[in-house]
């Protein structure tokens, strides 16, 4: 499973970080970001769902 984030569309809503905790945090500027190492789990495709602006796929 690849997990990209388009930080160039991500408006910071931080939704996907409320839904995948321990996938997605936030950065310094309030934008989506990984986590080292996440441990994706059924959350995942949720968090997706979620994003308002569709800035994270899943491949």
């Amino acid at each position: 499973m690849r997990i990209d984030i388009d930080k160039d569309v991500c408006i910071g809503a931080g939704q996907c970080a409320l839904a995948a905790p321990e996938v997605f945090t936030q950065d310094d500027d309030g934008l989506s970001e990984l986590l080292p190492a996440p441990e994706p789990g059924p959350m995942v495709g949720e968090a997706a769902r979620a994003c308002p602006v569709q800035a994270i796929t899943i491949t």
